[in-house]
């Protein structure tokens, strides 16, 4: 088990890592990047097995919880939008917040993991 920990959570470290570069050229980089960087530090505990309950149920819990503030309206037209611009630019301030929705929900669903076994634990 402990394999597939270090390999789970140091690919998503590399990930993580790529997601708070691209967000250097965001207009509010200190949240992002602050944000990705906290899950880097947890995956980066996973990694050696180490899971703490409480500060891991936090973070999670605050990633679904902003998530769901910046859930955008039209899931449907920000995808058409996406797609029919060809480029990973924004556009609008609505792209941006479905983007970061799905920032937040990425960040939880990948120390949805973490935050079980640190429960299994105890």
């Amino acid at each position: 088990m402990m394999k597939f920990n270090k390999i789970y959570f140091g690919l998503w470290i590399l990930i993580f890592a790529l997601f708070a570069y691209w967000q250097f050229n965001d207009p509010d980089p200190e949240v992002w990047v602050s944000i990705y960087g906290v899950a880097i530090i947890f995956c980066m505990m996973g990694t050696r097995g180490i899971f703490p309950k409480f500060p891991l149920a936090v973070v999670v819990l605050a990633c679904v919880a902003g998530a769901i503030y910046f859930y955008p309206g039209g899931i449907g037209d920000w995808i058409s939008q996406e797609v029919e611009q060809h480029d990973l630019s924004m556009k609008t301030p609505q792209m941006e917040e479905a983007r970061e929705t799905f920032g937040l929900l990425i960040v939880a669903l990948v120390l949805s993991p973490a935050l079980w076994k640190a429960w299994k634990r105890n």
